[in-house]
């Protein structure tokens, strides 16, 4: 991201993760579930492409992505939100407060894929409504903001269960779409698997939806939990990844310390 100038914070006037993958490169974003502007501040400038900040699963309110976003002025990686359901209204709330991609849930049909690149676009392009004031603040001047949005934002749908499954060759086609995003957490319980990740069944889904996607010309995204399984995505054509919570990096690096021989045994008196 530019550096602030004595005029106040630089402004980008392109999307640095739509740039890299335009360019073939990866993009990897932090999940942040926690109500936290600091945490969300200090993520921002660690050398991540984005921020994954997650509505769905966390309680963090539109006030507090309202913080986080402001936060994230001049730091390198750029906010994100995914908002707890595919609908107009609620991608409007989190757009208006300033993030440059969305990534729509259960995005299951093919009239929710487009419902989804509707809600990022303003008229005649899409349904997004006008009133982006808080929006501007955070990117570039009144006058610019709408082409720049609509040429910026990046629409990812997460495709996460059977029916999505069924359509992904119409959800992937889909004009404007951004990124495929498979969940395969939540794809491996709709087929049956209770959230186990390395399943035959599991793996023939996830080969589905990446040449669906392939063939349409959309990235792929998916959640990369560990360094080795980033590198085995990128070798399937995967560019978009969702790397673990701040929680979870916080329990990673914790056990480090309480495995030493010289900490007794967790639950130990």
């Amino acid at each position: 991201m530019p550096s602030e100038s004595s005029s106040g914070p630089a402004r980008p006037l392109e999307n640095p993760v739509k740039n890299r993958l335009l360019k073939g490169l990866p993009v990897v974003g932090i999940t942040l579930c926690v109500n936290s502007v600091e945490i969300a501040a200090f993520a921002a400038g660690l050398g991540y492409d984005f921020l994954w900040i997650e509505m769905e699963h966390s309680p963090i309110t539109l006030e507090n992505l309202r913080h986080m976003v402001l936060a994230t002025r001049s730091l390198k990686a750029v906010p994100f939100a995914r908002p707890p359901v595919n609908e107009l209204w609620t991608a409007k709330r989190v757009l208006d407060a300033g993030v440059l991609g969305v990534m729509f849930p259960f995005t299951s049909t093919p009239a929710l894929a487009r419902q989804a690149v509707q809600a990022c676009r303003y008229p005649p392009l899409g349904k997004r409504g006008s009133g982006a004031t808080l929006a501007q603040i955070r990117w570039p001047e009144a006058a610019n903001y709408y082409d720049f949005a609509d040429h910026n934002i990046l629409v990812i749908t997460v495709v996460e269960d059977v029916e999505g499954l069924e359509h992904i060759d119409q959800i992937a086609a889909t004009p404007g779409l951004d990124v495929v995003f498979i969940g395969t957490s939540d794809l491996s319980f709709s087929l049956g698997l209770r959230g186990q990740q390395d399943h035959p069944k599991l793996n023939a889904a996830i080969n589905k939806i990446v040449a669906a996607a392939q063939k349409h010309g959309k990235f792929l995204g998916c959640p990369a939990w560990n360094p080795e399984l980033l590198r085995q995505r990128r070798e399937q054509g995967f560019l978009f990844f969702q790397t673990p919570t701040e929680l979870e990096l916080l329990a990673a690096g914790a056990r480090q310390w309480v495995a030493s021989e010289n900490h007794p045994p967790q639950g130990a008196l």
